[in-house]
């Protein structure tokens, strides 16, 4: 392959919905109390996204790779960790692709692109410039933080940066590029996005937990054991479907399309019983795909009926 697919593939563009989905939510959420939705600071707040996102990606495929954590599992060529030498996120770098100079400046240059992105934002976006600026430089070290520096990943805390950045903090950012001032509520409803995009993570770690025991690492699924890891994947995968249920009563029947994608749930809650771990990540990232997009649609659908009643919130 040429060094562009390679460069393609290091970033995982495949995972980028996980980042898109927030951004969206935090749109269509604002799109009540606006005269107009901004296309110019929508597609800017998704740039911005993406380059963290992205960037993100590729600083935990280097630190991966530097810590020993792919390499090892690589080399090991025992036929009973040949399954998930298949299912590493990334590997450009353990088979040569990239050389890790190259990813830690493609990452550098998406930081610098995401952090022009966000301060073309500022001059289009109606909200004041220091809030949007709290919430952007205080997302960007976090992901980086993720397996660089501190390496939260590493000692058990990487799942709480995934629950603030991919849900909480990105949804209030695009809600206040487009609204133009803060509210409590977008951080309400992005829970069930936030909790499904949380079970993505959880059933990899899980999937991954002998080999991350043996190469030091330390993560929540290891502190829970398999067991626990079961219920609290459970947890993480049927209370979207609560509080859905909860907003279509109170707030609108057309919530009710999320509720579609329950038996995928179910289905995938009986694959982590029986230890089908294996294709389970990128199962449970679909899921978010389609739970994002369908939750996102009653959104929109909502708003657009009841924006001469009544706002959504």
């Amino acid at each position: 392959m040429g060094t562009f697919e390679n460069y393609l593939i290091a970033v995982r563009p495949w995972s980028f919905s996980t980042s898109m989905m927030p951004v969206l939510l935090g749109t269509a959420l604002a799109y009540p109390s606006l005269r107009a939705m901004s296309i110019i600071v929508l597609l800017l707040t998704c740039i911005s996204a993406l380059c963290v996102h992205a960037a993100a990606n590729l600083f935990n495929t280097y630190y991966d790779y530097i810590h020993g954590v792919d390499t090892s599992l690589h080399d090991d060529k025992s036929k009973d960790k040949q399954n998930a030498v298949d299912n590493i996120d990334d590997r450009t770098l353990i088979e040569g692709l990239l050389k890790p100079n190259d990813v830690v400046r493609l990452g550098l240059i998406l930081y610098a692109i995401g952090t022009i992105a966000f301060l073309f934002l500022t001059n289009f976006s109606p909200a004041k410039e220091p809030y949007l600026a709290v919430i952007f430089f205080g997302a960007l070290p976090l992901s980086f933080l993720y397996t660089g520096g501190i390496g939260f990943k590493y000692i058990a805390l990487g799942d709480i940066i995934i629950l603030l950045t991919f849900g909480p903090i990105t949804v209030v950012f695009s809600y206040m590029a487009q609204a133009g001032h803060y509210s409590i509520y977008p951080i309400l409803y992005a829970l069930p996005l936030t909790l499904n995009t949380e079970a993505i993570l959880h059933s990899n770690n899980t999937r991954d937990m002998k080999h991350d025991l043996s190469v030091g690492i330390l993560t929540l699924s290891i502190l829970l054991g398999k067991r626990y890891s079961y219920y609290l994947y459970c947890l993480l995968m049927y209370s979207p479907y609560i509080i859905i249920l909860y907003i279509m009563i109170n707030i609108s029947w057309y919530c009710f399309l999320p509720l579609l994608t329950i038996f995928y749930a179910y289905r995938l809650c009986e694959e982590f019983k029986n230890d089908e771990l294996i294709k389970l990540p990128n199962r449970t990232a679909l899921l978010n795909f389609l739970l994002g997009f369908l939750y996102i649609l009653s959104i929109v659908i909502t708003n657009t009926v009841r924006k001469e009643q009544q706002f959504l919130f």
